[in-house]
């Protein structure tokens, strides 16, 4: 027996000596920091005598290890120190994992290492001040982790750096930008977007005259923009928007000849627009909005290529009259300044312009032919100007116009029957004009038309009763006019509607929306009845034609109004009074409140709530743990999530809404509480997530949502959190299947219509079946509401934005569609929304880069979709693809509403046959592990 113990110890140590060096620190990585549930690294093993033919490792001809790719491979845990021992290491890649805790210093010691990877992971801590022993390196990306602190000044000596994908992007690297930084001679890339970068931009950066792509967007940097930065001629892309930048624009800007694509918007710069922009020739993309500039826009800007967007600034002067002349503009925002004279006749000469807003100016004279006959022209939004003109009918000629806005100009005249050839119009804004005469029967021909604004003008006559066939018509303002005769029954379909001040007479429709409307949608039309107006009642059919002197009933029933009138305003007053109080002493609520079956919870709502069970918030404390970090399954833009098992033995997901206490904005924090009460309170559908009830808690002065609890979580940490392998092709359809179909109920359904504004992989929540419900409506916007013109508070999330929300900053159905389609792309490729610059920057443009370079083939896919055999399956997942680019279109007209997304998937399921499945899964399936 001794010698049999004798003969295992002596084989172990003659294992362990038989691996060369660089293998036993390679097994320590193993062994001592990651976790490998997936067994990727299984034959990663001491019998062997190197390591050279491991997975992830390459070696030199001396047998030493040169490269480590271990990216996407769903690790978790740390990076051991034992890193510090592989020497002769040039490449490093740990990417797309789930590492966590520090980079350890030893990293230092790899003094060969030329590439270094490390970018979405969970590191968190600070750059360790050893990495600038690692004098060759040359691309360093350290982008989507939890990195915090400064960004130490000895990134200065790596000297060799070419590729500062410094890839800082989206941690929260805090701190001044290190002027050492102005060493580093060799970069093209500089990437530190979405930190907490602070203090000013140093003027060593105008040393890096290689570079050619600087972002630095989304900061707090101060101070001017460095006049230096005009050193940089290779620039390409310069990018510092929504910083805190102040001071005026440098001249020497004009020296970036290079440069295609310039955004300084959202800061607070101010001075004049330097007319040196005009030298760079290849410029195609400029936003200067939200800013402070003032002065006129130089004519000398007039050859910019592309893209203009100069919005809410303090503008003046005359537009350029020969915009557009000469450069294929795409896009022209001038809104919200004070500029003036008339529209540029040239503004579509190369025949490019799709978007014209010229809103809130005080531009004059009439439209020019030039816009009338504009072919690509979408949406001209000429709002709040001087114009004047009859209705400019060439305009229903151009067939891909969907949004006419002439609303408080000075133009007059009837409205021509004509306006039945604007087929695709969406939106017809001509309120507060001039506009007399009826209103052409032909209106009811503009089957697309959603919103349709007449009020303030001088229209008269009677509504047509064609109106009725606008189906998709979910505002219709026709108040301060001189219409007369009765409201159409046949408008009973609409969603928001007003009549008020006009000389409309008879019975309301008996229809739900108009029995159910208020009293503000019919001021000053005496002669209407029914609903919550006057009763109809044949003796008082028209309260203008009463005599006073007939009885005595109209002068009693004058004195109730006038005492109702008193009474309700001293009760307001006194309501005012309490919720002062109590906003100044607030009172801890021992029950959640809850509303009961048809008890509305604010004035003019229609959510009810019918709770099966209470709970306290002294219950909902202690399942928590007092809201314990521990109990978090998810944080969101508007709040953090925790589970909590109540007495019951029930499971709920508790969102609370940050507090103004904890930094939050208390506006934003009460906004979101009202759209979400508002939103889910009323919905049930099997895709949406339920809401149970609601209360305040003051202990944390937050108020607090109660919701179902869905076991799987996300979709977005499923996908993106190393759990992706084993969710097969027809679970990831089923998902993609049942968002949609709840996203189609908001969009289509609901009453009113609801826009949900961040759609995207972690608001897509699973039960433990994978059915998808669609949750988080703390951005959520009722479709007839008035659009807000802040651009500060964006709409979405970051790879998940339309483009033109860029540029309209107005949020509609079909950014919920963009945003729904790059959800279909991460469930079919397996990435992240957000990609590297130099792929696109976004996953929409990385798969139609990746079309137009390799064509739609199964190499688009996630490898582990790939694996199965089944050529239905795999065309079924192409068909997917082309429907989630059919939904990230650039332009919102091409892409299909969620009804038809809806459809077209059922379709495609159809058409493949078995991939439609009904099985419950339980746990996810183990990988499938390749031969």
């Amino acid at each position: 027996m001794f010698g049999g113990v004798l003969f295992l110890l002596t084989l172990v140590v003659w294992t362990s000596e038989c691996l060369n060096r660089d293998g036993q620190f390679l097994l320590e990585l193993k062994n001592r920091g990651f976790q490998d549930s997936f067994n990727h690294l299984r034959n990663w093993n001491g019998i062997d005598e190197t390591p050279c033919n491991w997975i992830g490792v390459n070696c030199s001809n001396n047998l030493v290890v040169t490269s480590l790719d271990l990216s996407s491979m769903n690790l978790t845990g740390v990076l051991a120190p034992s890193i510090g021992g592989l020497v002769n290491l040039v490449y490093l890649s740990l990417a797309y994992n789930e590492l966590t805790g520090d980079i350890p210093k030893e990293i230092g010691n790899c003094s060969n290492l030329e590439v270094m990877f490390l970018n979405n992971n969970q590191f968190g801590g600070s750059i360790p001040i050893e990495i600038k022993n690692l004098s060759a390196l040359r691309s360093f990306n350290i982008c989507n982790n939890k990195l915090s602190g400064p960004l130490p000044e000895e990134i200065g000596d790596l000297h060799n750096l070419e590729e500062l994908l410094l890839g800082l992007a989206q941690n929260l690297i805090s701190g001044e930008l290190p002027k050492e930084i102005g060493k580093l001679v060799k970069l093209q890339e500089v990437i530190l977007w979405q930190n907490k970068f602070s203090g000013s931009i140093p003027k060593e950066i105008g040393n890096l005259t290689r570079l050619e792509i600087l972002a630095l967007y989304v900061n707090s940097f101060v101070g001017p923009i460095p006049s230096e930065i005009g050193n940089m001629k290779s620039l390409k892309k310069l990018y510092l928007y929504q910083n805190q930048l102040n001071g005026t624009i440098p001249r020497e800007i004009g020296n970036l000849t290079r440069a295609m694509e310039i955004d300084f918007s959202e800061n607070m710069l101010t001075g004049e627009i330097p007319v040196e922009l005009s030298k760079i020739s290849e410029l195609k993309l400029l936003y200067l909005f939200q800013n402070k500039l003032t002065g006129t826009i130089p004519n000398e800007l007039s050859d910019l290529m592309n893209l203009l967007q100069l919005f809410h600034n303090s503008l003046s002067g005359v537009i350029p009259q020969g915009l557009g002349m000469y450069s294929p503009l795409w896009v022209v925002d001038f809104s919200e300044n004070q500029l003036s004279g008339k529209i540029p006749p040239s503004i579509c000469n190369q025949s490019n312009l799709i978007l014209l807003n010229l809103g809130s100016n005080r531009i004059f004279g009439e439209i020019p032919p030039g816009v009338l006959t504009c072919k690509p022209l979408q949406q001209l939004r000429v709002v709040g100007n001087r114009l004047t003109g009859r209705f400019p009918t060439d305009l229903c000629k151009l067939v891909n116009l969907s949004a006419i806005e002439l609303d408080q100009n000075r133009f007059s005249g009837p409205l021509p029957a004509k306006i039945e050839i604007c087929q695709k119009l969406q939106r017809l804004h001509l309120a507060a004009n001039r506009f007399i005469g009826h209103l052409p029967c032909e209106l009811g021909s503009l089957h697309q038309l959603e919103i349709l604004r007449l009020n303030d003008n001088r229209l008269s006559g009677n509504i047509p009763f064609t109106i009725g066939n606008l189906t998709h018509l979910t505002e219709l303002q026709m108040g301060g006019n001189l219409f007369s005769g009765s409201i159409p029954p046949q408008l009973g379909s609409l969603s928001s509607c007003n009549f008020s001040y006009n000389n409309l007479t008879g019975p309301l429709p008996l229809t739900p929306l108009f029995q159910n409307m208020t009293l503000t949608s019919f001021l000053g039309d005496k002669g209407l009845c029914g609903g919550h107006l006057r009763s109809c009642d044949s003796n008082l059919s028209s309260w203008s034609n009463l005599s006073p002197l007939r009885s005595g009933s109209a002068r009693r029933r004058r004195i109730i109004v006038i005492l109702s009138s008193i009474v309700g305003g001293i009760s307001l007053f006194l309501i005012a009074i309490v919720v002062h109080f109590l906003r100044q002493h607030p009172v801890e609520a021992t029950k959640l409140p809850y509303v009961r079956d048809k008890e509305p919870f604010f004035e003019e709502s229609d959510i009810y709530f019918v709770p099966k069970e209470r709970f306290t918030v002294k219950d909902i404390l202690e399942a928590t743990k007092g809201f314990h970090e521990s109990y978090i399954i998810g944080k969101g833009a508007c709040g953090t999530v925790y589970k909590a098992v109540m007495p019951s033995g029930k499971t709920i997901a508790v969102k609370k809404l940050g507090s103004n206490r904890e930094g939050g904005n208390n506006n934003n924090t009460d906004n979101s509480f009202r759209a979400e009460i508002l939103t889910l309170g009323k919905i049930r559908h099997r895709n949406i997530v339920r809401l149970y009830s609601f209360c305040y808690h003051q202990g944390s002065n937050s108020n607090l949502l109660l919701y179902e609890y869905m076991s799987r979580g996300s979709l977005g940490e499923i996908l993106h959190g190393g759990k992706s392998y084993g969710l097969d092709w027809p679970t990831r359809f089923g998902i993609a299947l049942g968002a949609a179909e709840g996203l189609a109920y908001l969009h289509h359904d609901c009453k009113p219509r609801i826009i949900h504004r961040d759609i995207k992989s972690n608001n897509i929540l699973l039960d433990e079946n994978f059915e998808a419900h669609v949750g988080d409506f703390g951005l959520a916007k009722v479709i007839d509401m008035p659009v807000s013109k802040s651009v500060s508070a964006v709409a979405g999330s970051y790879g998940y934005i339309a483009p033109e929300y860029a540029y309209t900053m107005k949020v509609t159905e079909k950014c919920d569609i963009y945003s729904f389609g790059v959800v279909l792309l991460e469930l079919l490729t397996g990435k992240t929304p957000v990609q590297p610059i130099d792929q696109g920057g976004d996953l929409a443009t990385w798969t139609r880069n990746h079309i137009r370079d390799h064509s739609l083939t199964c190499e688009i896919l996630d490898p582990y979709l790939t694996k199965v055999e089944d050529d239905v399956i795999l065309a079924h997942m192409i068909t997917v693809t082309k429907i989630a680019v059919l939904c990230t279109k650039a332009s919102p007209s091409d892409r299909p509403t969620m009804r038809e997304v809806v459809l077209m998937l059922i379709e495609s399921g159809e058409r493949a046959g078995k991939v439609i499945v009904s099985a419950t899964c339980g746990d996810l399936p183990p990988p499938v592990q390749s031969c």
